[in-house]
């Protein structure tokens, strides 16, 4: 037995008997519309929203918000990126992606969030290391808070999970606002079905 076995063997030996989650109450919901109450939380944030009917009117707005020769890697179908994005993908090839484009799985109105997992992310890097995140949601996929989200089966059953909330941001030197210091620059979610 190497080290390493003997070390995990310990580890696991000395793991407390399982027990049953406890159960999450529901809070009171606060008064109002779930995608206001949305749009609120996420540009407290800094992020913005927009209004699509169709998936030709996100490309419109994609190249006249961020240029016709911006690298765009996309994980919707309907549409396609310069950038090819496949599960195959590496991640560190899109270090120098402009605009990522994703479809939020439901978002949260008590926080302005939007969930993701690798289904949506095909390449989980892309929701950090393109400048701009472009996520299309369904107004009709809003749950009111994050007690609703741990009740979800597609998130007990994902591998991995994310709630992003507006774009990157930290005060910490000399508590001046950066956005997209560690992350995306920009998060935009357009209501789209």
């Amino acid at each position: 037995m190497t080290t390493r076995d003997a070390f995990l063997a310990k580890i696991r030996a000395a793991q407390p008997a399982a027990r049953p989650r406890p159960e999450l109450p529901i809070f009171p919901s606060p008064e109002g519309d779930l995608q206001t109450r949305f749009i609120a939380a996420l540009t407290a944030m800094g992020g913005t929203t927009a209004h699509a009917h169709s998936l030709d009117e996100v490309k419109e707005m994609i190249a006249a918000r961020f240029g016709a020769d911006a690298v765009v890697a996309s994980a919707v179908p309907g549409i396609e990126g310069t950038r090819a994005l496949s599960r195959e993908t590496s991640p560190a090839s899109l270090q120098d992606v402009d605009v990522g484009v994703v479809r939020g799985r439901f978002g949260v109105a008590e926080t302005g969030s939007v969930w993701f997992s690798e289904a949506e992310y095909v390449v989980n890097s892309i929701g950090y290391l393109v400048q701009h995140l472009v996520v299309l949601l369904d107004p009709a996929q809003l749950v009111d808070g994050l007690q609703q989200v741990y009740r979800r089966p597609d998130f007990q059953s994902a591998r991995y999970a994310v709630l992003v909330t507006g774009p990157s941001a930290t005060a910490d030197i000399e508590g001046v606002l950066i956005r997209g210091a560690q992350g995306v620059r920009s998060l935009t979610v357009v209501w789209i079905q």
